[in-house]
């Protein structure tokens, strides 16, 4: 069978819908084992109201976020291997939240595939703020089969 062709868009290739998305644009492509991705934090979105009501902040996990769906862009670009319709992150590891991001600040996310043992893949990844990298870590993610398994008889 003929894998499928990387999409025009990289970020198709992510399982999220457009209002989940923590990536505006993939400005390096290194199919399969790297990405860096850009998103502008614009101070509209709305978990921005209510952290902080008064001094808005990116959250920490939505960086933990961006690094894994920069990852998933890369891995997902592979031509080699087939796509993961529903990959999803598993797990964290040595994250490091370093920094923060206020509103008109664009994060520069960068992640590399590690390893890949069956459904599961590793990867590394960093976001930075113009010089300064405010958090940095590991993301695991699994995926599989878009069809579900059968219910047990």
């Amino acid at each position: 069978m003929e894998n499928p062709p990387i999409a025009a868009n990289p970020l198709d290739s992510l399982p999220h819908g457009p209002e989940f998305r923590f990536v505006d644009a993939i400005l390096e492509l290194v199919p399969g084992k790297a990405a860096l991705g850009t998103y502008l934090l614009k101070g509209s979105e709305d978990f921005l109201r209510g952290h902080f009501p008064a001094q808005p902040i990116l959250p920490a996990v939505i960086m933990v976020e961006a690094i894994a769906q920069v990852a998933g862009v890369a891995l997902q670009s592979d031509p080699e291997i087939p796509p993961m319709p529903d990959l999803r992150l598993t797990a964290v590891r040595n994250v490091k939240i370093l920094g923060t991001a206020t509103p008109g600040e664009t994060l520069q996310i960068e992640a590399t595939v590690q390893g890949r043992m069956g459904n599961l893949v590793q990867a590394s990844g960093s976001v930075r703020v113009g010089d300064k990298v405010i958090a940095e870590g590991q993301v695991t993610m699994s995926g599989g089969s878009a069809t579900p398994p059968a219910p047990a008889a």
